[in-house]
């Protein structure tokens, strides 16, 4: 139960750091038609780099025609110029990746595009959830857990050693009481079984002397 608290310990703080660097490989420019102000907050939290215009506003940091952009968010159906090297998306895309706390695929929220249900992560209980929410919910439900399967086999020592380090000492304390109660368990199960593999042994032996 110990080794349990302390992955899960770990495979949380590695969740949540992953989720702080939710976009950290992608490079964002806003068409003029986009409100800068709260984009550019939730982008930046989480890691990404974005920029516009410089005739919309001050402070860009590289412009529209800059080869590294990744996704261009737009808030019109259809755009008079395109770069083939980045993907053109509409804004909901970013507050529906930061809902469901990953990179969500594009195809649905490209220029024009019928936008899916702008679903919320939290549903109340008793409350009405339409089928799209259902669905949604079913299916992060299994990638969540296969991705916490994955995630619990590939924490280091090094993740479960700064987990412990991170506990407070109360915390601390408890969690070395149960590593030693479960050591202690352990040694009095592996005696049982050796014992009861000598008696085992034993009559074996008997057996086969009466059998003589």
């Amino acid at each position: 139960m110990g080794d349990e608290t302390l992955e899960s310990l770990a495979a949380s703080r590695k969740e949540e750091g992953e989720f702080k660097s939710l976009f950290k490989d992608c490079k964002f420019f806003l068409s003029r038609e986009i409100p800068r102000e709260i984009v550019v907050l939730v982008i930046r939290s989480l890691g990404g780099e974005v920029s516009w215009d410089s005739d919309s506003g001050v402070a860009s940091t590289y412009d529209e025609s800059d080869d590294s952009i990744t996704h261009h968010i737009v808030d019109r159906p259809s755009q008079s110029h395109q770069f083939l090297s980045r993907c053109y998306i509409q804004p909901q895309w970013v507050f529906d990746c930061v809902n469901q706390r990953k990179l969500l695929p594009v195809d649905e929220y490209v220029p024009g595009a019928i936008l899916p249900p702008h679903l919320s992560p939290f549903v109340q209980e008793g409350a009405y959830v339409p089928p799209e929410q259902v669905e949604l919910l079913s299916r992060d439900r299994k990638d969540d857990a296969e991705e916490k399967e994955e995630k619990k086999e590939e924490l280091s020592a090094e993740d479960k050693k700064l987990a412990l380090m991170a506990m407070p000492k109360k915390r601390k304390a408890l969690y070395n009481k149960m590593v030693h109660s479960n050591k202690q368990k352990a040694k009095v199960v592996n005696k049982l079984k050796r014992k009861r593999e000598e008696i085992d042994t034993s009559k074996g032996a008997k057996k086969q002397t009466t059998a003589k």
